[in-house]
């Protein structure tokens, strides 16, 4: 898999964890992140991951900031990306399931105790389709 992966200033500790992670599982990846304890806007990272995921260079996408809300609201503002904040492993996997989310985004503050299983189960989950497909659909419509 090709996973695109990006966080601002305040996600820079579990961004290096995820960056291990998918490295050890043999994915490609490109860092989209600030490098710097300096303060960045995270929408700008959000774009930058969110037009790489939806433009097809990448399958997936992760974004970290200090609460996950601030990308998941900018990278959902992409067209084409249907971005998830996932806490834990059931919505990691619904959110692949039932939304067929394309970005997952985390929060540093939450830890990173359960980010390898949140990870892991959105990278692995696998869209369902059937009923979900139509609301999915009605998602996309609504981007028009």
């Amino acid at each position: 898999m090709r996973i695109a992966v990006g966080c601002d200033h305040r996600g820079r500790n579990l961004k290096q964890l995820v960056i291990k992670l998918l490295a050890e599982a043999k994915h490609d990846y490109k860092d989209f992140s600030t490098n710097s304890d300096e303060a960045v806007d995270y929408p700008d990272i959000a774009r930058e991951v969110g037009e790489a995921v939806a433009g097809g260079q990448y399958d997936y996408g992760i974004l970290i900031c200090g609460t996950g809300i601030g990308m998941s609201i900018a990278a959902n503002k992409v067209r084409g990306i249907r971005a998830a904040l996932c806490h834990n492993t059931f919505s990691a996997s619904r959110a692949r399931q039932h939304n067929n989310a394309n970005i997952l985004c985390l929060s540093e503050e939450d830890g990173m105790e359960s980010a390898p299983e949140i990870v892991n189960t959105f990278l692995t989950a696998d869209f369902e389709g059937g009923r979900h497909q139509r609301r999915v659909d009605k998602i996309t419509e609504m981007e028009c």
